[in-house]
């Protein structure tokens, strides 16, 4: 549908889309990498789908390479980070999204809410992490509602561990933790945990120092 026919009958128009290098959608759309130029006088229906179908897209990947990650971390324990290393990809940004994949099984995972909502309660227990989410559900938060209304249940209290764990770093170690956390757009809380539940997951690999230290079954 062009978009004189959109606009005479009030919906969406599909925009054509092939996929190259640069993409050249009959002259209506180009997309590159890295820039998106639309056509003028597109309709506001139109443009408003194309947003929607993007944000779909963009959120769902996050899941895709997850899983995507934890099944190379199953099937290739020895041999996927030497191969995830050759692709290119990011393997700090690829791991949080791995960690938060794995902490929900497709199951749990809610399609009104983002993957960012499910990141924010990925560290806490699974039933409280499920009230959370629909809380969030039935509310319409935003993950940075989801993350404040988080921050004060803890901040009251109410949300102080069982068997609570202390020990004491150098500063300038605590400020390079809070840092990345602060990067990975986490409390620094959640981001110690899901550190840690990485590690804990991590794959042993061959001839590695932990390998080596593993004792055999006759020791």
């Amino acid at each position: 549908m062009s978009g004189e026919q959109a606009r005479r009958t009030g919906g969406p128009a599909e925009l054509p889309v092939r996929h190259t290098g640069l993409v050249s959608l009959d002259g209506q759309l180009v997309t590159r990498r890295t820039a998106m130029s639309l056509p003028p006088g597109l309709p506001l229906a139109q443009w408003r789908h194309l947003g929607r179908q993007m944000f779909v897209v963009a959120d769902s990947s996050a899941w895709w390479m997850g899983d995507w990650l934890i099944y190379g971390r199953n099937e290739y324990p020895d041999r996927y980070r030497r191969a995830l290393a050759e692709t290119g990809l990011d393997y700090q940004t690829l791991r949080n999204y791995a960690w938060v994949a794995g902490k929900f099984d497709p199951t749990e995972r809610r399609a009104r809410l983002s993957f960012q909502h499910h990141a924010e309660v990925a560290g806490i227990p699974v039933g409280e992490r499920d009230e959370w989410l629909s809380r969030a559900e039935r509310g319409g938060w935003s993950r940075n509602e989801l993350r404040h209304r988080l921050r004060a249940h803890r901040d009251s209290g109410r949300a102080a561990p069982d068997s609570p764990i202390r020990f004491s770093v150098p500063p300038e170690r605590g400020v390079r933790w809070q840092r990345a956390a602060d990067s990975a757009g986490l409390d620094l809380l959640d981001w110690m945990v899901q550190r840690l539940d990485e590690a804990a997951d991590e794959p042993v690999e061959s001839g590695s120092p932990a390998a080596s230290r593993t004792p055999s079954s006759g020791a």
